[in-house]
């Protein structure tokens, strides 16, 4: 059995900006330092979680979330990305349709929720697999964490009510081919 400790990256300027964010990055503000390290603390170290192997997208946001929860050595995936919003990417929020997004990016240039789903999944699959250890962190984006969390919610001891906060760390247990949701956890700031 393993555990696989999915993490949202801290709180960047375009969350702050209300700017749509996929593939296209921006850094961390001093509230989204202090949420990874609130994690770190009140999670981790708090739980006493011994992490032995982390990947990351390969997003500024995510790298520099995952070096402030811990020191190890990691990997950096692009399959870990944010969903493509296309030509969307750094505009206002205010652009993008009711939830579920769907096919509704591709017009624009950018990924359909199915393009999504299938990507992360086989990221996280390949990475849980291959891995010889049994805690293993990973920090992506809300948007594929959520289309994560949707593929294996089935199988989830509880349901998810709320969206996927900075910091916040989705814990799985991997067992026999199958994601099972174990506790979410939000900092405190």
């Amino acid at each position: 059995m393993k555990y696989v400790y999915l993490m949202r990256h801290g709180q960047t300027l375009f969350n702050v900006q209300h700017k749509i964010q996929g593939f296209c990055d921006s850094p961390l503000t001093s509230l989204g330092i202090k949420q990874a390290k609130a994690t770190k603390k009140e999670y981790f170290e708090h739980e006493k979680v011994n992490l032995e192997e982390a990947h990351c997208s390969t997003s500024e946001r995510a790298i520099d979330t995952l070096k402030i929860v811990t020191d190890l050595p990691f990997k950096t995936h692009k399959d870990l990305r944010e969903w493509n919003f296309g030509t969307y990417e750094g505009e206002g929020e205010h652009l993008n349709p009711p939830l579920p997004y769907n096919d509704f990016f591709v017009q624009f240039g950018g990924e359909s929720q199915k393009q999504v789903v299938a990507r992360i999944n086989k990221a996280i699959i390949s990475i849980a697999e291959s891995s010889p250890y049994q805690h293993i962190l990973i920090v992506s984006h809300a948007g594929a964490i959520a289309n994560f969390y949707r593929k294996w919610e089935k199988y989830n001891k509880f349901k998810r009510k709320d969206h996927i906060q900075n910091c916040a760390v989705l814990k799985y247990e991997y067992d026999d081919g199958i994601f099972r949701l174990q506790s979410i956890f939000n900092p405190s700031c």
